[in-house]
């Protein structure tokens, strides 16, 4: 994709999230996440942006995250709150499950094993209160069933047919937005479903 289609497509997808008033959970590094929030933050986001840290992490470094963990977007911080997600190991394991939907934006093999380790656990914690023992903050599942958005401008293909069915099997759902209006639709559909659910 060229690069400046690259960036029309981040500052589309931030005024979707900014005009649908959802908080926002990533890790801060560089990718096409850490853009989103950085331009959810320029247009004027007002919802929290998390960032989820293993901060008593031992066995690796965080010190590569500090400069996205501080960075500033038109004078402000991007990241408002951290998740202390212990370390990396539960970092990968965990990522995904504190949102009620996971939007993806590209198959990186981090982002794989974190959108896959996502619904693992949301079998493992469907209807279990395990889920708050693992980690406070997680809220897959809490609301509406577990959801993932495919962007597809970003995704070439549909989500491989196994991994599509399992998170059918989990009652989880997926979704695909081919443009920004569509993830605006399917982004209100899900907050109406939360709405009524309580």
């Amino acid at each position: 994709m060229p690069k400046a289609k690259f960036y029309k497509q981040i500052e589309e997808i931030a005024k979707v999230l900014k005009e649908s008033g959802i908080e926002l959970v990533l890790l801060p590094d560089k990718g096409v996440s850490f853009e989103v929030a950085k331009k959810y933050k320029e247009l004027g986001g007002a919802q929290r942006v998390y960032a989820t840290m293993p901060l008593s992490d031992t066995d690796f470094i965080i010190s590569h995250l500090l400069k996205y963990l501080n960075a500033k977007a038109s004078g402000k911080k991007i990241f408002d709150e951290i998740i202390d997600t212990q370390n990396w190991y539960k970092q990968d394991l965990t990522h995904c499950t504190y949102g009620d939907f996971t939007l993806m934006l590209g198959n990186s093999l981090g982002s794989l094993g974190e959108f896959a380790y996502g619904f693992y656990l949301y079998k493992i914690f469907k209807n279990s209160a395990r889920r708050k023992k693992v980690h406070p903050e997680i809220r897959a599942g809490e609301k509406i069933p577990f959801s993932a958005i495919v962007y597809k401008p970003f995704i070439k293909e549909k989500l491989n047919y196994e991994i599509g069915a399992y998170i059918k099997k989990v009652g989880a759902e997926i979704y695909y937005a081919k443009s920004p209006i569509e993830l605006k639709k399917i982004i209100k559909k899900l907050k109406e479903k939360a709405a009524l659910s309580g």
